[in-house]
């Protein structure tokens, strides 16, 4: 599926990277803007109010993350990688003394983000590539993303439009509700042939993201009913959540991913703030411990420690910047983080960083993916907000 035919690499660093010593607030600021504005700048498509998918574009590069197989990349990126943008926009907006520096970026990024809506299908949900250009399938993991960027943008100005964006999103991921399974979605409309944590797991927080912005209780009731389905069919006794569920078979897939595990452990940290029900944190507790050691460890062929995928590892970094919050122990962050500033002095000659976080020779001459670069402003904006030591 999606998230999971891009392929993982070896980078070749231990644990033991966790001991190293963590930056300033004041320079991951810097290297968040610096890396926000490259990007703007390198993958820009403005007669669009677009991106690109690669830079340098070349128009050669598969796409291997479509229900289709391999695609070629186009004009400008499918919705998943602008997804990427999108947030990283919104989490710069919150770093102090910058909300007004970054509302015009907003603007922009979220007109951009509309270009994907498509009403032409009801319910109204969000395609994988921009409407005026094509007709395309609607992915209900995109379309999470898409709901969790409108709540958090909400948040971050007041406007009603974004949370009724929010809530419009939201409707059309319920419409892939089905019973097969005894609930959950599938990862794209008209497919029932799997049910995915990505799918899910973003459907949990998008649940709780409008919920924590609106406090309407309907959305807290289904927040937790997207939880209790995770954890029933796709978490395993160690607390990591598989890849997806057959629905021919009712078979969980073995597979891991750390974006899976790490929208989950956002989840339950969400729903202890909100009802304070000791067993979500102890959920987040054990699928923090399990992720840290199941993924901290190169595994030859599958993954590097944290870097399946750069922005599958930031959507873990979120699940960790959440529990940190409460239990205030950083082994978790700076483990993550210590991938990334090794990643950061390492850059290629355009300033972007290798698809897997090291600093072998041929990754630095290959083209850059948007979304590898842009969660490398989100996460640096993270962490300067964090001030860890």
């Amino acid at each position: 599926m999606k998230r999971m035919l891009m392929g993982a690499v070896l980078c070749g660093m231990s644990l033991a990277a966790a001991a190293q010593q963590v930056q300033s607030p004041a320079e991951y600021q810097r290297r968040a803007e610096e890396m926000y504005h490259r990007v703007w700048k390198l993958y820009r498509v403005p007669q669009h109010g677009l991106f690109s998918e690669y830079y340098p574009q070349q128009f050669k590069d598969s796409l291997t993350y479509m229900q289709d197989g391999n695609v070629q990349s186009k004009e400008v990126s499918y919705l998943w990688p602008f997804s990427g943008v999108v947030t990283s926009t919104v989490v710069l907006m919150r770093m102090p003394g910058k909300k007004a520096a970054y509302s015009p970026f907003l603007d922009s990024v979220m007109t951009g983000m509309y270009q994907y809506r498509d009403a032409s299908r009801k319910p109204a949900g969000y395609q994988a590539y921009p409407v005026k250009f094509e007709k395309v399938d609607r992915y209900y993991d995109d379309n999470g993303l898409v709901a969790i960027d409108y709540a958090e943008a909400f948040e971050n100005t007041g406007k009603k439009e974004y949370i009724t964006k929010s809530k419009e999103v939201f409707a059309f991921i319920m419409s892939g509700w089905t019973d097969v399974l005894g609930g959950g979605v599938s990862w794209l409309e008209g497919h029932d042939d799997q049910k995915p944590a990505c799918s899910n797991g973003m459907a949990t927080l998008s649940a709780l993201k409008i919920y924590k912005a609106t406090k309407e209780p309907y959305y807290l009731q289904q927040g937790i009913k997207f939880y209790d389905w995770m954890n029933k069919h796709l978490r395993d006794s160690a607390g990591l959540y598989a890849n997806d569920i057959k629905t021919a078979t009712g078979i969980a897939n073995p597979v891991y991913y750390t974006y899976n595990s790490g929208s989950m452990l956002e989840a339950a940290m969400m729903l202890y703030a909100f009802t304070g029900k000791q067993q979500y944190l102890q959920d987040a507790k054990q699928t923090a411990e399990s992720a840290y050691h199941y993924f901290g460890k190169p595994q030859e062929g599958m993954r590097s420690e944290f870097c399946d995928l750069p922005w599958f590892a930031t959507v873990l970094f979120r699940g960790y910047a959440a529990l940190y919050e409460v239990e205030k122990d950083p082994k978790y962050l700076k483990a993550i983080i210590a991938r990334v500033d090794h990643a950061w002095e390492n850059q290629d000659q355009f300033g972007l960083l290798n698809h897997n976080w090291s600093d072998k020779k041929e990754e630095k001459v290959k083209p850059k993916w948007l979304l590898d670069e842009a969660c490398i402003a989100e996460l640096y904006g993270r962490m300067a907000m964090m001030n860890i030591q």
